[in-house]
């Protein structure tokens, strides 16, 4: 199954994509993994991606495309994918559809976590993050055992400088404009399934897996 999983900064995609990989043996596609493997190998993608980066410029959707096109022809996507990140705008989207179609990889169904600002502002503010060990907590819903300090390896835990309120509001603006058209692009294939993502994880996995099963 080829799965698309799309939700805001907050939404629960990083949780909810581990429990969809456990479940369906299908190979997870980061674009920013992805990208940087390609530069980190010296392909000849990642050699061209990396001249706009040392530019300060943004790498163009055609090569993030072609990235995209050669991952998801790899062996591990034989049982389908689970694409997290991309596409981000419309036409990205468009494309992407034409080139899924070509190679017999279109996508299947795509999962849209929703979740209102409010809750979103509270898990984002909420997060502290281990520099050292890269462990994820939430002084609500995820705290370490001793306040403040890393119950792997002891470290202070700190908060991300884009986990604010202010920063929240860029990221919601910038998904509202982009990534939002890309949702109802797909809604209108009618392969989309909006999740309450506000619910405990257990059951919004139980959501999706219904989700995924009416579409296989």
């Amino acid at each position: 199954m080829n799965i698309l999983i799309m939700g805001p900064a907050g939404a629960g995609k990083g949780t909810m994509s581990d429990l969809i990989l456990k479940e369906y043996n299908i190979a997870h596609i980061s674009t920013g993994d992805m990208l940087r493997e390609n530069v980190r190998n010296s392909t000849a993608l990642g050699l061209e991606a990396q001249s706009y980066m040392n530019q300060g410029k943004l790498v163009p959707d055609d090569l993030i495309n072609a990235m995209v096109e050669d991952r998801i022809q790899q062996p591990d996507c034989a049982n389908g994918y689970l694409l997290d990140g991309f596409p981000r705008t419309l036409v990205q989207a468009e494309v992407f559809d034409k080139i899924a179609e070509k190679i017999g990889k279109k996508v299947d169904a795509v999962i849209d976590l929703q979740v209102k600002f409010e809750i979103l502002e509270e898990r984002i503010t909420g997060r502290r993050i281990c520099p050292k060990c890269g462990a994820i907590y939430h002084i609500h819903n995820h705290p370490s055992k001793v306040e403040g300090v890393c119950d792997v390896c002891e470290s202070e835990l700190q908060q991300r400088k884009d986990d604010t309120v202010e920063q929240l509001k860029v990221r919601m603006e910038a998904y509202e404009s982009s990534t939002k058209p890309v949702i109802d692009y797909y809604d209108q294939k009618g392969v989309v399934t909006h999740i309450d993502a506000a619910q405990k994880p257990e059951k919004v996995f139980e959501d999706i897996k219904k989700a995924l099963e009416k579409n296989a």
